[in-house]
């Protein structure tokens, strides 16, 4: 195959640390995944059983579409529910459409999280330098916290601008300048420097906005154009977004114990993947008194189905109004924008009642 050229999923703004990862710690070619697009979903679901769901056709897609671009070495994660045997089944359709590629799957290996990296690089590139990845990986996990961090910022003023776009614009310029990062002191200065710019950004929020709460399924929730960029309409309506799950609190600072001790009184047991995030946070916004949260998944994502008679409950007991959505290849922006309309219109005047 001669060099490595490796490629991963698109997933919202990681590629950029997983860039840095690859061409710095493993010593490989990076082949940028493009950005998920219809084209995407349609590759994806060409060759994806009928059933699956539509996580499984977003990366596939995107596979093939970094196949297209030159890459040789897949690397697949998948998560805990079914895609630990969708990583296998998404290897076997590639090798059946006669593309001559590497495809690593991280998900095989059921040890720690370290021994799993270990090996999954190793995989990736057998002659990969342990002293690169060392001085390399600390500096990708610390820029990962640090992009979490100025996204949710974003996510909770973008609605509020006084000027349109600003922060999208510079969220765009950071992003492009962490490409160029390679030590934790030129990340640090890069994060307090753009922090300070996005902060000086004018918002006009009003004293008491309308906060909406979003939980659901891990891929469906990260990535915008699987969830249609329902964040971006809920800012457009003035709304105060707030999402927990990204990369760094479900995978870097995640504590399922205490999360467990949270919602004891409505799930005893966990029911995988992110059932548990998705009860955690919804109770707490319900005890913060959120005017409402919206739930995301995939359709037929088992867990996520799991949790809706909990959600329930949790409406149930607070007076929480809770929107679902389930997301499939078939799902319409027309039908999203009426429900979410309807949404804003039913807790507004919630809100205007109890004052």
């Amino acid at each position: 195959m001669g060099k490595y050229k490796v490629s991963f999923p698109h997933l919202g703004s990681y590629f950029v640390p997983l860039e840095i990862l690859f061409t710095e710690g493993l010593d490989v070619e990076y082949i940028m995944p493009p950005t998920i697009t219809k084209r995407t979903l349609e590759l994806g679901s060409r060759y994806s059983p009928d059933y699956v769901c539509a996580p499984f056709k977003y990366t596939l897609g995107n596979f093939i579409e970094t196949i297209e671009a030159g890459a040789n070495t897949l690397v697949q994660t998948g998560g805990g529910c079914r895609l630990d045997y969708y990583g296998e089944l998404q290897g076997q359709i590639i090798k059946d459409l006669d593309y001559n590629v590497r495809f690593v799957n991280l998900v095989k290996t059921k040890s720690s999280l370290l021994i799993t990296l270990y090996n999954g690089f190793k995989e990736i590139n057998p002659d990969m330098s342990l002293k690169k990845i060392a001085k390399i990986l600390p500096v990708a996990l610390k820029m990962v916290e640090y992009m979490d961090t100025f996204e949710d910022y974003i996510r909770k003023n973008a609605g509020f601008e006084k000027h349109p776009g600003a922060l999208k614009e510079i969220h765009h310029e950071f992003l492009n300048e962490l490409r160029t990062v390679r030590t934790k002191k030129e990340l640090n200065n890069t994060y307090q420097r753009y922090m300070k710019r996005v902060k000086g950004v004018e918002v006009e929020k009003p004293k008491n906005p309308l906060k909406v709460g979003i939980i659901g399924e891990y891929y469906t929730i990260m990535e915008p154009f699987s969830n249609h960029y329902i964040e971006r309409e809920l800012a457009q309506m003035g709304i105060v977004v707030d999402r927990w799950m990204n990369v760094s609190n479900s995978i870097i600072h995640n504590s399922k114990n205490k999360m467990k001790e949270h919602i004891k009184n409505y799930a005893e047991y966990n029911m995988g993947a992110t059932s548990m995030a998705t009860i955690n946070k919804a109770l707490e916004f319900a005890k913060k008194n959120y005017d409402g949260i919206i739930h995301v998944k995939s359709s037929g994502c088992t867990p996520e189905i799991d949790t809706m008679p909990v959600l329930q409950n949790i409406s149930a007991d607070y007076k929480i109004p809770v929107l679902y959505f389930s997301f499939d290849s078939q799902t319409s922006d027309i039908g999203i924008q009426t429900r979410l309309e309807a949404f804003y219109d039913m807790i507004m005047m919630r809100k205007e009642a109890k004052n």
